[in-house]
C-alpha cells in the first residue's frame, strides 16, 4: 500500500490522475495500518499474559512502557494528520478514523477465528496477511456500498458522500462474484441445518437420497445467489448498461478469436497438465515440493502470454478462476456428491504440512500471488515489470530456485534450513533473464519503458534473498515484496 501510495504520488504531480484518486489510497493505506497495529496489539496482549501466568510477579520495565506508549501516540498523530489533509471537516476526519478503528477490531476478531480454527495452516504473519486482506477487500465494498445507497436515497443537495475512485466493471464483477460466494457459504450452512433439523432425523430415506437432495440444495441457492442476488448488487454500485451476466458475454465476444482461443489454450493446458501430474503423484517418489512446481510453471505458460496481449481478460479470468477453486472448496470440504469425495482425493496429492484435512490453501496462495500484482497495477502504472511480479517470482525465480537447489544445492544458508545458496543464486538469475527478455518484448508492444536495470536487480535480488530467508508460505508475500520493490 506504501509503494501504491508513493506511486500515485508522482502521478498526481506528474497531472497524470485526479487527487481523490491518491486520497483514496491515502485511506486504504491507513487502513492496511489499522489492520496490522491491531494484530500487534493482540500479540502484546497474548504474550503479556502468558508471561504473567508463567511468572506472576512479571512487569514490563518503565522504558519498555514509555517506548510503547510513544510509539502509539506518535502513529495516532501522525494518523490524525494525514487524514486531516483528506479530510474537509473535524466530523469528517472522526468518522474516518472511527472506521480505521473498525477494519483493526474486524481484523483482530478474524485473526483469532481463523488461528482458532485451523490452527496448522497458517503461521501469525501468513494469517495477518489473509485476514487483513480480508477485512480491506470487504471494508472497500462494504463503504462502496454505503456510499452508493446513500446518494440514492439522499437527494445530493442535502448531502455529498463520495467514497473511492471510479470503479471498472471487471473490478466489480469480480466483488460481485466473491461477495456472492460469502452469502453463499452463509446461506447454504443455513439451510442444510434447516433440512436436518426437519427432515434429518427421518432415517427411512436412503444415504444416497440424502446425499442427492443436498446436491440440490447447493446447486439451487449456488445459482440463485450468483445469478440473482451478486448481480443486484453490482448493478446497485455501478451502472451498468446491461445485466452483468450478458455483459461479462458481451466483454468476451468482443475479441472472440483472441479470447475464445486462449480459452481453449488453457483448457488443453491444464487438462494436459492435471493428467499428466496427477498420475506422476500417485506413481513416483518425487518429493511433493517439487511436483508442486510444475504447476508453477504451467501459470507461466498460461498467464505470461495473457498478461502481455490481453490483459483485462486476464483480469476477469483470474477472478473466474479464483470463484471456482472457492466453489470446488466448498465441494470438498463438504463432500458434495458426486464431485466432493473425487476432488478431495485429487488435491490431497499435492498437499503438504501447510495444508490440512480441513482446508486446502496452496492452490489459492498461487493463484492470489500471480493475480494480487495484476490487480494492484490496474490504474495508472508507470512500472510496465509490475504486473509481472507473481509471474516472474513465483512461476520462474521460486521454481528454478527450489529445482536447482533441490538437485545441486550444496551450501545451505543454516543447519536447520532446506533452502541452498545454490538455488538462491539460481532463482535470482533466472528472473533477471526473464526480465532481460520481458523488457524489450514490453517495448515492442507500445509499452514506455521507465525502469532501469540497476533498480530491477535490487528488486529482483532482494525478493530472491528474502524467499531463501523466510519459512513462511512465500507463495503469499513474495510476489508482494517484488511488486513494492518495483513500483518504487
Amino acid at each position: 500500500m506504501l509503494s501504491k501510495l508513493i506511486q500515485l504520488s508522482r502521478a498526481v504531480s506528474l497531472q497524470q490522475i485526479e487527487i481523490g484518486e491518491l486520497e483514496h489510497m491515502t485511506m486504504q493505506f491507513w487502513a492496511a495500518s489499522a489492520c496490522s497495529c491491531g494484530v500487534l496489539i493482540l500479540l502484546f496482549i497474548v504474550t503479556w499474559c502468558a508471561a504473567n501466568k508463567k511468572n506472576p510477579h512479571f512487569s514490563c520495565s518503565v522504558w519498555d512502557a514509555k517506548f510503547s506508549l510513544s510509539c502509539v501516540i506518535l502513529y495516532s498523530a501522525v494518523c490524525c494528520i494525514s487524514l486531516a489533509t483528506i479530510s474537509h471537516t473535524g466530523f469528517n476526519t472522526a468518522l474516518k478514523l472511527l472506521w480505521l478503528l473498525c477494519h483493526g477490531f474486524a481484523t483482530v476478531k478474524l485473526i483469532q477465528h481463523l488461528l482458532s480454527t485451523f490452527p496448522f495452516c497458517a503461521s501469525i504473519g501468513e494469517a495477518n496477511l489473509v485476514t487483513s486482506g480480508l477485512v480491506l477487500y470487504f471494508g472497500d465494498m462494504l463503504a462502496c456500498t454505503i456510499s452508493k445507497v446513500c446518494r440514492l436515497l439522499i437527494p445530493p443537495e442535502l448531502v455529498s458522500i463520495r467514497y473511492g475512485i471510479k470503479r471498472s466493471e471487471i473490478g466489480i464483477v469480480i466483488q460481485g462474484v466473491l461477495l456472492g460466494l460469502l452469502i453463499f457459504s452463509a446461506v447454504f450452512k443455513f439451510l442444510i441445518h434447516l433440512w436436518e433439523y426437519f427432515w434429518g432425523a427421518n432415517n427411512s430415506e436412503s444415504r444416497e437420497r440424502k446425499e442427492i437432495w443436498r446436491s440440490l440444495i447447493f446447486l439451487t441457492s449456488l445459482g440463485f445467489i450468483m445469478i440473482a442476488v451478486a448481480p443486484s448488487w453490482m448493478m446497485i454500485v455501478l451502472d451498468f448498461d446491461v445485466h452483468p451476466v450478458p455483459w461479462i458475454f458481451q466483454f468476451i465476444f468482443s475479441e472472440p478469436f483472441k479470447r475464445l482461443s486462449l480459452c481453449i489454450y488453457w483448457l488443453v493446458l491444464i487438462y494436459a497438465s492435471v493428467l499428466r501430474f496427477y498420475n506422476i503423484s500417485k506413481n513416483s517418489k518425487i518429493e511433493r515440493i517439487l511436483l508442486r512446481k510444475y504447476y508453477h510453471l504451467l501459470a507461466v505458460l498460461m498467464f505470461l502470454p495473457t498478461l502481455i496481449y490481453q490483459p483485462k481478460f486476464l483480469d476477469l479470468a483470474f477472478g473466474a478462476a479464483l470463484a471456482v477453486f472457492l466453489v470446488l472448496e466448498i465441494i470438498r470440504v463438504w463432500r458434495i456428491w458426486p464431485l466432493g469425495q473425487l476432488v478431495h482425493q485429487f488435491m490431497s496429492a499435492f498437499t503438504d504440512h501447510r495444508d490440512s484435512d480441513l482446508i486446502i490453501v496452496s492452490h489459492f496462495s498461487l493463484l492470489l500471488g500471480c493475480a494480487l500484482p495484476i490487480w494492484m497495477s490496474s490504474g495508472f502504472n508507470d512500472r510496465p515489470l509490475t504486473p509481472f511480479a507473481g509471474i516472474l517470482s513465483l512461476g520462474i525465480g521460486d521454481t528454478m530456485a527450489s529445482m536447482v537447489g533441490h538437485k545441486y544445492g550444496v551450501l545451505r544458508w543454516s543447519k536447520t534450513g532446506k533452502k541452498t545458496i545454490e538455488g538462491t543464486a539460481a532463482g535470482i538469475t533466472s528472473v533477471l533473464a526473464a526480465c532481460s527478455v520481458l523488457l524489450p518484448l514490453l517495448a515492442s508492444t507500445g509499452y514506455f519503458l521507465t525502469q532501469h536495470w540497476f533498480p530491477i536487480f535490487i528488486a529482483v535480488t532482494t525478493s530472491g534473498l528474502l524467499e531463501a530467508y523466510t519459512t513462511q508460505l512465500d507463495n503469499a508475500f513474495i510476489p508482494l515484496v517484488f511488486y513494492s520493490l518495483l513500483c518504487l
